[in-house]
Order: structure tokens, then C-alpha cells, then sequence
């Protein structure tokens, strides 16, 4: 089918490809004009040069999906509200906060316009691997949309079948899900990537425990400030870590694609030399946490994962130096 695309980064880009090389028709648009240039010389996608000019290239009723930062949805979403037609669909495949997506439905809905939320998950490996999408809206909306979701899915040989399952795979079994009504899809994006927080802090805190199992064989000032070492003698070893990464990613109950992922980062930078260790988080964090307030979920790993990403990005400075100050005025402590 044919298909419009705005923002063509690294996401917008390798999708693009994906429905291409599936036999979809694309029209690209991106603010940023030479990131068109290598998909049009490969074929991958028809180049407009405004949001004016992708509608207009496209036959009526369209299909929109818009691949781009959150926090440009909104504005983008202005300008092309007035440009549709009833019947049209517009797809939002950002990490828009889920909320936002069920208002912006109720607003298209009353220009007869379809607003769909895709949370996608594959990222820069989705070209070849497939997307992992999660959709909401309404069931027309989604049924006249699923040749492109079935093409940008992984489809079914990505996974063995859960015991239990029988007949024809259902849309989950090959990579996508209409989860529910607008907001749906966001919402359960949300506490996905709020679990990636979570998976993702538990092999970074494992491998640093396993990094710092030497620190018996280290020099420790003996001082009031520094903590003792009791049993110097049991934190000898000197792990390499790239050798456990390995070994847990074959027969391991910890095995996972985040797995894979460590263990190719420790392939290619043992010491991780080429990372400062600032951790940016793009809002599905902070929204899954909330949500988990909301409905008297606890959700204690989730939350220590997102307040992690804050400290890496030294956001507990001024409390850090109020717990200095507070040491030194109690104890006369003063910083090492």
C-alpha cells in the first residue's frame, strides 16, 4: 500500500527500507533534506519536500506515519491536521506520552481523520530483525493498516511458539498487537521501555559487582572515612567479563537480546573506554513510575532504574554536597 513517512533518522529511515523492500509505495519527508538523498538513490522512498507536498503526492484516502521525536509530534500535528481530509489516518509511531495520544485521537475524530498510536521496539536492528509493534486506535483503522504492520513485524519465525498455543498464529505471535482503543498502543510502549529501565540496570549493576571483585588485591586507605574491608582475601578475582557475557548468553536463565547486546559491547571496549556513563531518558521512564503511583502498583525496580539514569547524569549533585555538608557539621567529617 501506499504510505507517507515523516522523519527519516535512523528509525523512519530502516523502516522505510523494510516496507519497501515488502512492495509499499513511500513518500518521505525530513526537516533535515540530505538524510532524503540516500533512500531516493536507493529506491527505498519518493522524496517531498514539505508536509504540503507529501500530502499532496499522495492518493486519497492516506495513510501517514509519523516517525519523529515526541516533543515535535504536537507541532507537526498542527500543520497537518489542516492539510488532511475525513478519512484519512495518521499514525504516531514516537514515544508520545499515551495521554497525549488519546487527546489527539478525540481531535481527529472530529475532523473524521483516524489517529493511530505505534509503540515501536527494534530499534536500529529492526531493518533486518523486524519491529516489535504495539497499537492502538480504532479497529477500522488498524484493520486497514495491517499490511504494514504484518511487513514491519518480525513475523513468526523470530520465536518458538509458546507451549499451548494452537491453530493460525495470532498478530502477537508474528510481532504486533492492537492492544486496545487510542492510547492503548503508547501505554503499553511506556511500561515496556519502563522495563527495558529496569533489565538493563540489572546487568549493568551484575557486571560492575563482577568489574570491582578484585578490590581485596587494591591498596584501601584505613582511615574514618573509608570503610573497612573485612576478608580482603574473598575479593581476589579478576573476571573477565566479556568471557561471563559469552558464557551466560548459551543455556543461561538470564539470557536475553539485552544479553547479546553486553556481550558485543564488551567484545569491542572491554573497559568501556568510549562511555562516559551519562544516561539519557526519554520521558517512558518517568510515565511508567507515575502510572505505577496512579493505580498503587508497586513498582520499586522500575523506579530505582529511572532515579539511576537521573544520578548518571549527575541530577543528585545538590544533594550529594547537602549529605557532605550534613557529615561535617554532625561529625566533622570532611571530604576525601
Amino acid at each position: 500500500m501506499q504510505l507517507g513517512m515523516i522523519g527519516l533518522g535512523r528509525m523512519g529511515a530502516n523502516m522505510s527500507r523494510r516496507l519497501s523492500a515488502a512492495g509499499h509505495e513511500i513518500v518521505g519527508h525530513d526537516v533535515d533534506a540530505a538524510t532524503m538523498a540516500p533512500l531516493v538513490a536507493e529506491g527505498a522512498v519518493t522524496a517531498a519536500a514539505s508536509l504540503t507536498e507529501l500530502v499532496d503526492d499522495l492518493t486519497a484516502p492516506r495513510a501517514i506515519w509519523l516517525m519523529i521525536p515526541a516533543a515535535f509530534v504536537e507541532s507537526t500535528m498542527e500543520t497537518l491536521i489542516p492539510l488532511l481530509d475525513a478519512g484519512d489516518v495518521v499514525v504516531d509511531g514516537g514515544n508520545s506520552f499515551y495521554r497525549d495520544s488519546a487527546d489527539r485521537a478525540a481531535r481527529f475524530d472530529d475532523a473524521g481523520i483516524d489517529h493511530v498510536d505505534v509503540g515501536v521496539s527494534g530499534g536500529v536492528w529492526g531493518l533486518e530483525r523486524g519491529y516489535c509493534l504495539m497499537v492502538g486506535g480504532t479497529s477500522h483503522a488498524v484493520e486497514r493498516l495491517t499490511p504494514v504492520f504484518e511487513s514491519l513485524a518480525p513475523g513468526v519465525d523470530t520465536a518458538s511458539r509458546t507451549d499451548g498455543r494452537e491453530g493460525a498464529p495470532s498478530p502477537a505471535e508474528r510481532g504486533w498487537l492492537h492492544c486496545g482503543p487510542p492510547g492503548a498502543g503508547h501505554f503499553v510502549k511506556m511500561v515496556h521501555n519502563g522495563i527495558e529501565y529496569g533489565l538493563m540496570a540489572a546487568y549493568a549493576e551484575g557486571f560492575a559487582i563482577l568489574e570491582r571483585a578484585d578490590i581485596g588485591s587494591s591498596d584501601r586507605p584505613r582511615d574514618a572515612e573509608t570503610a573497612p574491608l573485612r576478608d580482603a582475601r574473598y575479593y581476589q578475582y579478576d573476571f573477565d567479563l566479556a568471557a561471563v557475557a559469552e558464557l551466560w548468553r548459551h543455556g543461561s536463565v538470564i539470557g536475553s537480546w539485552l544479553l547479546d547486546l553486553t556481550a558485543r559491547a564488551l567484545v569491542a571496549d572491554p573497559q568501556l573506554d568510549h562511555f562516559r556513563g551519562h544516561v539519557s531518558d526519554s520521558g517512558e521512564g518517568r510515565w511508567t513510575v507515575q502510572a505505577a503511583i496512579d493505580e498503587g502498583v508497586p513498582a520499586n525496580v522500575l523506579a530505582s532504574a529511572l532515579h539511576q539514569r537521573f544520578s548518571s547524569r549527575d541530577q543528585g549533585d545538590y544533594g550529594d554536597k547537602l549529605l557532605s555538608a550534613l557529615r561535617e557539621q554532625f561529625g566533622g567529617h570532611t571530604e576525601r
